[in-house]
């Protein structure tokens, strides 16, 4: 527009803290989480739940994700995972990178990946005892 070059921001979908999303979630670019989502949730880019925000579902697929609220979901982050300090996470995680501040809640199986090295993640087992 007028003789300049469009420069391409990119996007962030954000769901504001009191929204209440259920379904399959797929977002181009990054997204913000301060409300509730309940369903698969797959992002084209980075992923951040805020600690007012939650996600239940069966899968959570992003590029980088950074946890401070709580997911109960099976998580798959082509980069990092970074769970900190305010965060509650109850699920299987294949990353390739994972961070964990003091204080964070975990219940799942890791798996670390090079992502370089291996073009499938292996099977996850399933937890003994696990309720659905």
């Amino acid at each position: 527009m007028f003789g300049r070059s469009k420069k391409l921001m990119p996007s962030v979908t954000y769901l504001a803290e009191g929204s209440d999303f259920q379904g399959n979630l797929r977002v181009q670019g990054g997204l913000r989480v301060d409300g509730a989502v309940r369903g698969t949730v797959e992002v084209n880019g980075d992923l951040e739940i805020s600690a007012a925000g939650s996600i239940e579902g069966p899968e959570v697929k992003a590029g980088n994700i950074i946890i401070h609220g709580t997911v109960k979901a099976s998580i798959v982050a082509e980069g990092s995972l970074t769970l900190t300090r305010t965060s509650r996470l109850e699920g299987d995680v294949v990353v390739s990178a994972l961070n964990i501040e003091a204080g964070a809640f975990y219940v799942g199986h890791i798996v670390t990946k090079d992502a370089n090295l291996l073009p499938v993640a292996p099977p996850i087992p399933k937890l003994v005892g696990r309720s659905e």
